[in-house]
């Protein structure tokens, strides 16, 4: 059944991604909320998909303080954007009535629906982040959800089977990887990765990792896990700094994110019973028309950010066209585009955006 399906989705992929090229270019599709299939969704990641882990803990890395959260209806609740991010919108698109609550203030209720363990500063490596203070790294994310497991097993009347066979169904969605650049092979002055390491070492290390901690992931019962991949980093305002992207960054990055296809690939060779599938961020990144949306500045934060760590300074009052402004502060999107690469993630516009297929299709499986 899941190999017809994911022929089935493969093939609906081609079909839009024909339809959708148009005398006046590429059209964006935009999806009307989806019934809810599935009876979980869990996130891992890093501040890209952190909703408020990092507020239980001492670093700097937070954003429960104005002006995050600005055009949030609770404000600011740990989110590093003005307003919703890409977990918010997948899950909304996925049929969720509610955001994915995040772990540190999640009740048993909410256990069955799914958790957010996505935590600023976290990296695939237990190092990575550490000058910013506490972050729960990937392997903590992934101990953290095996107490997950045994509590899911308790609301299910002690029954592992009907535990394991609520899990198999969830959605499991993984955005690693960045931080362990940003905040380790990028900062020589803290790090000594760089030194010891070419880029193209440095991503293999990453590579093993992640993939053993995919696999200790499928062991805890995940079935359908999607992968983001890296976006480009050169471009974001901490390294283009108000001019053009940074090719020098984007090319050290390269390496980790040219890996991952092959490794879905591994994967669904030695977990039959599993599919992964691979978000290219970065895809999706270079195909956004920007200027579609609104958008007219891409390089630079739309807060007043802290020259020591990038983030918004607390207090101060951003930009009011924040919906003109592709990055929120130094590192993180505006809500704006937080949609428009959630979308695209959500239902793939060109081939190149998912691997084999996209997470609408992953969810049917």
């Amino acid at each position: 059944m899941a190999q017809s399906m994911t022929k089935l989705c493969t093939i609906l992929r081609v079909f839009l991604y024909i339809i959708t090229i148009m005398e006046s270019g590429i059209v964006v599709i935009i999806e009307g909320k989806e019934q809810q299939v599935l009876p979980c969704l869990f996130f891992m990641g890093d501040s890209l998909t952190d909703n408020g882990n990092n507020n239980f803990l001492f670093t700097i890395a937070k954003s429960n303080y104005f002006p995050y959260g600005i055009d949030y209806p609770d404000g600011a609740t740990g989110r590093f954007s003005n307003a919703r991010n890409v977990p918010d919108f997948l899950a909304e698109f996925l049929g969720f009535e509610k955001p994915i609550p995040p772990f540190a203030t999640a009740n048993h209720t909410d256990i069955l629906r799914g958790l957010n363990y996505g935590s600023g500063g976290a990296g695939i490596l237990d190092r990575t982040g550490a000058q910013l203070g506490d972050e729960i790294s990937l392997n903590r994310q992934l101990q953290n959800h095996g107490g997950t497991v045994s509590t899911t097993t308790l609301l299910l009347g002690f029954n592992a089977t009907r535990a394991r066979e609520h899990l198999n169904k969830c959605l499991y969605i993984v955005n690693m990887g960045s931080n362990d650049y940003i905040n380790n092979y990028l900062m020589p002055h803290v790090y000594p990765t760089s030194r010891l390491h070419t880029p193209d070492q440095f991503a293999e290390i990453l590579i093993q990792q992640y993939s053993q901690q995919l696999r200790t992931l499928h062991g805890y019962g995940a079935r359908k896990i999607a992968i983001f991949g890296l976006g480009m980093l050169g471009c974001i305002p901490e390294y283009a700094n108000g001019t053009a992207c940074v090719d020098s960054i984007n090319s050290v990055v390269r390496p980790f994110n040219s890996r991952l296809r092959p490794l879905v690939d591994t994967l669904n060779t030695d977990l039959p019973d599993a599919q992964f599938i691979l978000i290219d961020t970065s895809s999706i990144s270079a195909g956004i028309d920007l200027s579609a949306l609104g958008i007219r500045v891409s390089n630079a934060p739309c807060c007043q950010v802290s020259e020591s760590v990038g983030l918004c300074i607390a207090g101060k009052v951003p930009c009011s066209n924040r919906d003109e402004y592709s990055f929120w502060d130094n590192f993180h999107p505006t809500e704006i585009l937080n949609r428009a690469v959630a979308q695209r993630a959500y239902t793939a516009v060109l081939p190149s955006d998912a691997y084999p297929f996209d997470i609408r299709c992953l969810a049917q499986l």
